[in-house]
């Protein structure tokens, strides 16, 4: 049980951290290296921001700033909850995905990377 609550305990107080400390004022966070070179949004573009809403339980906010990320944060708490009931029966947790889910995780990412880029796709961009 020490590993998964560990976790949670790591997780938490990152999103404290960001939840008290607010990404949207300048001079708190390193700017993206991809946004700062390119002008491109990378996946992550809008994660801290996005993590700084949700803490303070504006979804709708969150979900705007980066759609991956807060979805993310809910598979994150998913995968943590059966990690803790396993953890609790003294199962191991073991998670394997096929070489096509770990693919079509890379493509979803692909595509929101491309397309939050792209005019019609602003609505996805941070």
């Amino acid at each position: 049980m020490a590993t998964p609550l560990g976790i949670l305990a790591a997780v938490a107080g990152a999103f404290a951290y960001v939840g008290t400390v607010d990404p949207n004022e300048p001079g708190h966070y390193p700017v993206c290296p991809l946004l700062k070179l390119t002008g491109t949004f990378c996946p992550g573009c809008g994660g801290l921001r996005s993590a700084h809403a949700f803490v303070h339980g504006d979804l709708g906010a969150a979900f705007s700033a980066n759609a991956v990320a807060t979805a993310g944060y809910f598979l994150f708490a998913v995968v943590w909850v059966l990690w803790l009931v396993r953890a609790w029966r003294g199962q191991p947790l073991r998670i394997r995905l096929a070489p096509a889910w770990w693919w079509g995780i890379g493509t979803l990412l692909l595509v929101f990377t491309v397309v939050r880029n792209l005019p019609f796709g602003s609505a996805l961009a941070p």
